[in-house]
């Protein structure tokens, strides 16, 4: 599984997930999926529930990354449970 790079909003009501879009070729095309998830429930007791996903150009998904960060968003670790196998 790659690794992803979440951010929670400062209400703790979503999430944004940035995860590299595998597909994309190497040095010539990069590409991030950022999806964006609503937190219901406690914070941490069930998975976001993922409400858009977009492909951006890595250099806009980093903006887009150090935008919210200035807006007050906060990085946070995967803490939603795994799903059952």
């Amino acid at each position: 599984m790659a690794k992803s790079h979440w951010l929670i909003n400062p209400n703790r009501t979503e999430v944004k997930r940035f995860i590299r879009n595998h597909k994309s070729i190497d040095g010539v095309f990069e590409y991030m999926f950022v999806d964006t998830g609503k937190i219901v429930g406690m914070f941490g007791e069930e998975p976001p529930i993922m409400t858009t996903t977009v492909s951006v150009d890595i250099e806009l998904a980093r903006e887009i990354y150090e935008r919210l960060i200035s807006q007050g968003w906060f990085k946070t670790e995967e803490v939603w449970p795994k799903a059952k196998s």
